[in-house]
C-alpha cells in the first residue's frame, strides 16, 4: 500500500489516524485529524508541536520497533497555541516503503469520549488486514509466473513430441531434435551420438546409415568410446536406449549458471530414444522392400541396335513393396517387345501379382508376337483367374527395326511419350482399353506409328507424373517439358533425369521407367 491508498482507506474513519517518520515529519493525515487537533498535517514536524519532545521521540522509537499497537499519551498545541492532550496508540506502519521507517498513530483526544480499545482494535485489524492482502498479491502473483513457465515448457514439449511423431526416418528425426529439443530442455544446444549398426541392421556391408543431416555423430565410424569422452562442465550426456538396446546418447548444452532438470532430461531422451528406434526399425523395412521390389524386377536383354535402360524409385515414405514392372522381349530377329504396368496397391500380394505377370507375359508375347490384342486379352484372362479382386494397368508394344514401325496397345496405362531428335515431344494417346482384371473379355485395340531416326520412347509408370491435390495433365505437361531437355542423351542419362525430376516433391507412389533410343542407323543385328 502507498500514501494514496492510505488516504482512500482513512478518508471516511471518524477517528483521527496519522503516518509520521521516525523523526517526527507527518507525512499523511486522515481529514478527522483536523478537526481533532488542527496543527496536524502533512509536512508538519510533529516534534515541534509537542510539549514533551523528548518524551514523543523515545516513543517514536518505541512504535517504530514494535509489531503490535502501544499506546500512549502526548500533548499538542493547536493552531492558537492551546495544548491539546491526546491518547496515542501507534505501531509501525508495515506497508510502507519509504527510506525512512514511519509509523501510523490513532490519536484521540482525552477531553471527550474515549474509544482508544476500539481504536485499538481497529488499527490491529487493519493492520492484519494489509498483511493478508500483501501476502495474497505475492501469493498469486508467484502462481500466476509458476503457471505461465508451466505452460511455456509443455508448448515446448509438445512442439517436440509432434515433431517426433511426424518423423518417419532418420533424417527427419535428428532434425526435429536439432530443431525442438535445445527449447524443450531449456538448453542451449544438442547432438546425437548414435550407433548406426544397431539402429539400422545392415543388410549387405556396404550398406550406410541413410541420415543426410549431420546433427549427429557416429559413433561406429571410429570404432572408439567416443561417447565417453570428456565433456565441459555445462554440458550433460543422457543415453538413449529403447527396448533394452543402447542406441547412442543425446549430448544437452546449458547455459552457465542453468539448473536441469534430472527428471525431465531423462523423460525426453527416452521420447527420443523411441522415436530413434522406430525410425531405424521403418528404414530397416523400407530397405527390405525396396531390395525385393528391385530383385522382382527382371534384367533387360541387349538388344543390337538399340539403346535400352531402365529405372525404377519407390515413392517416399513407402514400405510395402508395389506392382510396378517393366520388360523387354527379344521376339525374333526384327522383333522387339516392349511392356510396362503396375498393379493397383501395395503389398504381398501386387508384388507376387506383378512377379506373375512378367512371367506370363513372356510367353504370351512369344506366342502372339504379331498380335497384340490377343496378348492383352490372354493378360487380362490370367489376372482375372489367378488374381481376382486385383487390377493392373498395362501398356505392350512391339517394334520392327526394318520397317522402324512401332505397335502398342494401353490397358487403362498412361500413354508412352515419344522424343523427336529436334526436341519436340508426343504422347502416343491412342490404342486405349480398360485396366487389366476387373473386366472380363475385354477386346483391346491396336495402333502403329513410324518412329523417325533418333528418336526416343519414353514408357513410364503413373507415380512419375502424380503429384498429391494436382491433375494429371499437369503431371503430364510436366514430363513433356523436362523429356524436351534430354536431347543428345543416351537412354541412361535420359532415364535419370526423368526419374528424378524435382527432387524435392514428395512422390506418393513407386515410379518405373522403361527408355528406348532409337539411334538413325538402327537396325537387325
Amino acid at each position: 500500500m502507498d500514501l494514496a491508498s492510505f488516504r482512500a482507506v482513512v478518508k471516511l474513519l471518524p477517528h483521527s489516524v496519522v503516518v509520521c517518520t521516525t523523526s517526527g515529519r507527518l507525512l499523511a493525515v486522515s481529514p478527522a485529524t483536523r478537526r481533532t487537533v488542527d496543527t496536524l498535517v502533512p509536512g508538519a514536524d510533529l516534534l515541534d508541536l509537542v510539549l514533551d519532545t523528548d518524551e514523543v521521540a523515545q516513543r517514536l522509537k518505541q512504535w517504530t520497533r514494535s509489531g503490535s499497537p502501544l499506546p500512549g499519551v502526548m500533548t499538542v498545541r493547536d493552531g492558537e497555541g492551546r495544548p491539546v492532550r491526546l491518547r496515542c496508540h501507534g505501531a509501525r506502519a508495515t506497508w510502507w516503503r519509504g527510506p525512512e521507517s514511519a509509523v501510523q498513530l490513532h490519536l484521540a483526544r482525552l477531553d471527550v469520549s474515549d474509544r482508544f480499545v476500539a481504536l485499538s482494535q481497529r488499527v490491529s485489524l487493519m493492520n492484519q488486514q494489509m498483511a493478508y492482502r500483501r501476502a495474497m498479491a505475492e501469493q498469486r502473483d508467484k502462481l500466476l509466473r509458476a503457471e505461465t513457465e508451466a505452460r511455456a515448457r509443455m508448448q515446448r514439449l509438445y512442439r517436440l513430441t509432434a515433431a517426433l511423431a511426424a518423423s518417419a526416418d532418420l533424417t527427419d528425426v535428428c532434425e526435429a531434435v536439432h530443431k525442438c529439443a535445445p527449447q524443450a530442455l531449456d538448453a542451449v544446444g544438442v547432438t546425437l551420438e548414435l550407433h548406426p549398426r544397431r539402429i539400422v541392421p545392415s543388410l549387405s556391408p556396404t550398406d550406410t546409415l541413410p541420415v543426410t543431416t549431420d546433427s549427429w555423430t557416429d559413433l561406429d565410424l571410429f570404432h572408439g568410446p567416443s561417447s565417453g569422452a570428456p565433456l565441459p562442465e555445462t554440458d550433460r550426456r543422457v543415453p538413449l536406449e529403447a527396448e533394452g538396446v543402447v542406441l547412442g546418447s543425446l549430448v544437452v548444452s546449458y547455459a552457465p549458471g542453468a539448473a536441469p532438470d534430472a527428471d525431465h532430461t531423462t523423460a525426453i531422451a527416452q521420447q527420443i530414444a523411441q522415436a530413434v528406434r522406430r525410425a531405424g526399425l521403418f528404414e530397416h523395412e523400407h530397405g527390405l522392400a525396396v531390395r525385393l521390389q528391385r530383385s522382382l524386377l527382371p534384367r533387360l536383354p541387349e538388344v543390337s541396335g538399340l539403346d535400352i535402360a531402365s529405372g525404377y524409385a519407390p515413392g517416399t515414405h513407402m514400405v510395402d513393396v508395389g506392382g510396378d514392372w517393366y520388360d523387354v522381349h527379344p521376339l525374333d530377329q526384327d522383333t522387339v517387345g516392349f511392356t510396362i504396368g503396375d498393379v493397383a496397391g501395395h503389398g504381398i500380394a501386387q508384388a507376387t501379382a506383378m512377379a506373375q505377370i512378367n512371367t506370363v507375359l513372356r510367353s504370351i508375347s512369344r506366342r502372339h508376337s504379331d498380335h497384340l490384342p490377343t496378348v492383352m486379352a490372354e493378360l487380362n484372362d490370367f489376372l482375372g483367374t489367378y488374381h481376382e479382386g486385383l487390377m493392373a494397368t498395362a501398356c505392350y508394344a512391339t517394334y520392327h527395326r526394318g520397317t522402324r514401325t512401332l505397335r502398342y496397345t494401353r490397358a487403362g496405362h498412361p500413354p508412352p511419350l515419344l522424343i523427336h531428335g529436334d526436341g519436340t515431344t508426343e504422347y502416343l494417346r491412342a490404342a486405349l482399353a480398360p485396366p487389366l482384371g476387373p473386366v472380363p473379355f475385354t477386346r483391346y485395340p491396336q495402333a502403329e506409328i513410324t518412329l523417325p531416326p533418333g528418336s526416343t520412347l519414353v514408357f513410364y509408370t503413373d507415380g512419375l507424373i502424380e503429384r498429391r491435390g494436382e491433375s494429371l495433365d499437369i503431371g503430364l505437361d510436366r514430363l513433356a517439358r523436362t523429356a524436351s531437355t534430354a536431347v543428345g542423351l543416351d537412354a541412361r542419362g535420359t532415364c535419370d533425369l526423368l526419374l528424378h525430376q524435382q527432387p524435392d516433391t514428395d512422390m506418393p507412389d513407386d515410379r518405373a521407367l522403361l527408355i528406348i533410343h532409337f539411334p538413325p542407323t538402327a537396325g537387325p543385328g
